[in-house]
């Protein structure tokens, strides 16, 4: 009775992915407004009360995809509070037991996601006219980025505090503090207001985040020589989104032991969903105790890769406008890969979540044995005793799943391009190329009408 206690108390859900299937092949055709009402209208069965965050920042993302800027930000600044309300809550439930099972615990977020949701509040305050809030998010993003490390090494020590705490929980390093992404949309505010000190700050930040972050920014820098030119053309700024944000799939090994061998099983989640065996060792050990099953189940970020290579932007002026030519075809450069900052941040809680679960899976089958063995003495039929030690090992393995939440609608790759044109109103179309040079996706953003001053900001997506 004690076992069965002990692994009920520790179970957990599974985190189940397959049912935003149809959500996915509706972005797919870029039917965000489609993808939107799904969630909307299955909400409860694709989201519980503890994936409130997850929800926010999905539904958030969508209708930032579809132009509703104002209830874009409602949202994600929803997933804001929640994020920083449940991490409070988180560290005081650590003191409590480091063998909590995360997957029955509130969805607190990825730290990449706290970051960019910031990042797209920014372009939707932008989009509203409202440049003062858009700088508020930057220095919001700038402030995580300066606490990132220190919010984990803070929940590692309330961890080493719990009543469980056998060996001393550690956090990992960051190595991201500056995004280039969000120093160059704050370049464009402060170069907008003639804030040209600030903007020059700015920009001089991103090229550093390419210099002092290598191993984040593993590309070229955007050549930013001449945005901080004098122009009297209008300036247009062109932004890129495409990819699909990372998943995450669970590594699990099983470790059981036979007579004189022990068994391990690896296994990992395949491109379906579902579980499929990677690996298989059997060990011969003399005098291993019999009857021991663990399970460890880890998290682990994926890169769901994209097809597009490249992009670049057409502009074609609208006939009828003296002295307007097309200014020529420009093409977009990377400025942030989110799947890098992605797996560098969720590597500063690694430590400490794998560790976590390696506890957790160990007490429970060391729970699970002594289970078995109060089994064996007290069940008068053999085979009853080996029914009901199977029954404990199923429930050590079922209880014991790697949280793999995640939201679903952040993008991969940031992309920028701006170019100086005559003021005036012009079509707009981004195209999108593979490795090869074929023609992936063409985005034709209507006509656009570019001034002088302030900021003409165009966005563009390809999730593909």
């Amino acid at each position: 009775m004690g076992v069965a206690l002990f692994i009920v108390s520790c179970s957990s859900m599974m985190t189940m992915k397959d049912q935003f299937r149809g959500v996915n092949e509706l972005l797919v055709k870029r039917n965000f407004a489609g993808a939107a009402s799904q969630l909307e209208s299955t909400k409860d069965k694709l989201y519980e009360a503890k994936d409130r965050v997850m929800y926010y920042l999905d539904l958030g993302m969508l209708y930032h995809y579809m132009g509703k800027y104002k209830e874009s930000n409602e949202l994600l600044t929803k997933a804001e509070y929640a994020i920083e309300e449940l991490f409070t809550a988180s560290i005081t439930k650590a003191a409590t037991s480091i063998l909590l099972n995360d997957n029955a615990l509130d969805y607190v977020g990825e730290d990449y996601e706290d970051i960019y949701l910031n990042v797209f509040k920014a372009l939707n305050f932008l989009h509203l006219g409202l440049q003062d809030d858009a700088i508020v998010e930057i220095k919001r993003i700038n402030n995580k980025l300066n606490l990132l490390e220190q919010k984990y090494r803070r929940l590692a020590d309330e961890y080493n505090r719990s009543k469980d705490a056998l060996i001393q929980v550690k956090t990992g390093t960051n190595n991201f503090y500056n995004s280039a992404l969000a120093r160059y949309i704050s370049m464009l505010i402060y170069r907008s207001e003639n804030e040209w000190d600030n903007a020059r700050i700015d920009r001089d930040k991103v090229y550093e985040a390419f210099d002092r972050q290598a191993n984040i920014y593993t590309f070229s820098k955007p050549n930013l020589a001449a945005s901080l030119n004098p122009t009297n053309k209008a300036r247009v700024s062109m932004f890129s989104f495409i990819g699909r944000n990372p998943d995450k799939i669970a590594a699990n090994l099983r470790f059981a032991s036979e007579k004189d061998r022990i068994v391990l099983v690896e296994s990992a989640e395949n491109a379906k969903f579902k579980e499929e065996i990677t690996g298989f060792t059997s060990i011969y050990w003399k005098d291993v105790p019999q009857n021991l099953y663990f399970k460890y189940s880890l998290p682990v970020m994926k890169r769901l890769g994209s097809r597009i290579a490249s992009g670049q932007v057409q502009l074609i002026p609208v006939a009828g406008q003296p002295g307007v030519t097309a200014p020529g075809n420009l093409k977009l450069e990377a400025i942030e890969s989110i799947d890098n900052v992605a797996y560098f941040t969720f590597n500063v809680k690694k430590p400490m979540t794998y560790l976590r679960a390696i506890l957790r899976g160990t007490a429970k089958g060391i729970a699970s044995a002594q289970g078995k063995k109060e089994i064996q003495e007290n069940t008068r039929g053999k085979e009853l005793g080996s029914f009901l030690s199977f029954v404990a090992d199923v429930a050590v393995d079922i209880s014991e799943n790697a949280d793999l939440r995640i939201s679903h609608f952040f993008p991969s790759w940031a992309y920028v391009g701006e170019i100086d044109v005559v003021p005036g109103k012009y079509t707009v179309i981004f195209e999108y190329f593979d490795s090869r040079g074929n023609l992936v996706f063409r985005d034709d953003q209507g006509v656009r009408d570019f001034a002088k001053t302030g900021i003409n900001l165009v966005e563009s997506f390809c999730l593909e």
